[in-house]
């Protein structure tokens, strides 16, 4: 029984979209700063306010304080005594705890317990303090002058301050549903406009198939990530169909080699089913192996070229001679060809593959010998790091413009080079592909005196083992 999917709800943030989340991480986001920030200036406000009043109070008792130094308490300044937004209550109280003066708010009792209150100034006791609870207290005991022993009180009205304290955060309570809701539409709105872009790639790479890569994705014209994306995404695109279309042309001129052979091979067999006599040796030897051996050359080759652009070449590594190798593939050349070769081979040994570097100095040279009026140089000599292995023909050489392409699959220059000659046009491409993969270059120039010259270096050591 298949498995039912669960619902989707709209309040599982997964299901939600960037948009979305965006805007409810901006709301949340701004929600806890308004909440930390208004919390913290409402404390600020209210510790403010209520350093305010005690200042307003303590100034007070020291005028008071400082009055009863040289007038007696009969004949304190009204002034003294008034009160205002700030001072709500001002007592004059005798050594025997009776308020002799006070002003017209205060109460006839002392507003705190006798004993609380000593001869240095005590500022801003709190609201529980007095026993209406609702002010803040500061006081002193007069000790010199003609009312010694008298207690000055003043009291400092905190309702005020409550009052404002409450205001201020009634306002941002609310302000912040409002705040909150504007930030996260505000987001909401920015990023859904940004992924209007993302949605136009994303349509134009759907609509984009195989068949026709020449299709990009919009650019904006605004600098920032979203163009870049588009940007690398149209590079993308430009590297697919390159790929596509060079993995086209391997495919036809594979197709276009591999029936040459296989048409020789088919002619020869449909003329021996005719001609039953013609099936001998000689045919098999002028025609069928031959072809034969041909077509496993180039399946060989066109296995190595796949292998190398799958997942690279797979390399032995192990010390060669490189000299011993030319030596070799000098000697195979010149019993097949003919072709004299003007050889130098410095002892040169390498970490290397022993077959990939015998079959680069084989093309290397089947290339020099198609090429070749009467002469080939072979050098092979250590250089520094390197190794550096040279083959120059004496034919009419390679055009500038085409030292690059030379090492493209199934590159001709030549008309003459036709396919009965035995060039598949894999050679160098094969060469460029075995050197590259022991850390190497190649590159094609002049040979001094006219023709070719082809020149490749390879590090003495592993690449791995120089790096340890």
């Amino acid at each position: 029984m298949p498995k039912l999917r669960r619902p989707r709800t709209w309040w599982r943030p997964r299901y939600w979209g960037i948009s979305a989340r965006s805007a409810f991480v901006s709301a949340t986001v701004v929600l806890v700063a308004f909440v930390i920030a208004g919390t913290g200036l409402a404390a600020i406000l209210y510790s403010s306010l209520l350093a305010g009043i005690d200042d307003a109070a303590a100034g007070r008792v020291r005028d008071v304080v400082a009055a009863l130094q040289f007038d007696p308490v009969t004949e304190l300044d009204p002034s003294l005594l008034a009160t205002d937004q700030r001072i709500v209550a001002v007592q004059v109280i005798d050594p025997f705890g009776t308020v002799i003066q006070h002003s017209q708010s205060a109460p006839d009792t002392p507003l705190i317990g006798a004993g609380t209150i000593g001869a240095t100034l005590q500022i801003g006791l709190p609201d529980h303090a007095s026993a209406t609870g609702d002010m803040r207290i500061s006081g002193q005991i007069v000790d010199s002058g003609t009312s010694s022993g008298y207690t000055i009180l003043v009291g400092a009205g905190s309702e005020a301050v409550e009052s404002t304290v409450k205001t201020v955060l009634l306002l941002l309570a609310g302000a912040a549903p409002l705040v909150t809701a504007v930030a996260a539409a505000v987001s909401f709105l920015l990023v859904r406009r940004s992924l209007r872009s993302v949605d136009e790639i994303r349509a134009r790479v759907a609509e984009i198939s195989a068949s026709d890569l020449a299709e990009r994705v919009p650019v904006s014209n605004n600098v920032d990530e979203i163009s870049a994306l588009a940007i690398t995404m149209n590079e993308m695109l430009a590297r697919i169909e390159s790929g596509h279309e060079a993995q086209r042309r391997f495919v036809g001129d594979a197709s276009h080699e591999l029936r040459s052979p296989v048409a020789a091979m088919i002619s020869a067999l449909d003329v021996a089913a005719i001609h039953p006599e013609l099936l001998n040796e000689e045919l098999a030897a002028s025609t069928l192996r031959p072809e034969a051996h041909r077509m496993k050359a180039l399946v060989e080759d066109l296995l190595l070229l796949a292998r190398a652009d799958e997942r690279g070449l797979t390399l032995r590594r192990k010390d060669v001679d490189l000299d011993d190798i030319a030596s070799d593939e000098m000697g195979r050349s010149l019993r097949e060809s003919g072709i004299m070769i003007d050889a130098e081979l410095v002892p040169t040994r390498l970490v290397g593959d022993p077959g990939g570097l015998s079959r680069v100095l084989r093309n290397l040279l089947e290339n020099a010998e198609r090429h070749a009026t009467s002469l080939i140089e072979l050098r092979v000599r250590p250089d520094g790091p390197n190794a550096v292995v040279t083959v120059g023909d004496d034919g009419p050489g390679i055009p500038q413009a085409d030292r690059t392409r030379v090492f493209d699959r199934f590159v001709r220059l030549d008309p003459d080079r036709a396919r009965t000659g035995g060039g598949t046009g894999l050679g160098l491409a094969i060469v460029s592909e075995i050197v590259a993969a022991h850390g190497g270059i190649v590159t094609v120039g002049d040979r001094p005196g006219g023709g070719a010259l082809v020149t490749v270096q390879l590090p003495l050591k592993d690449a791995s083992e120089s790096n340890r």
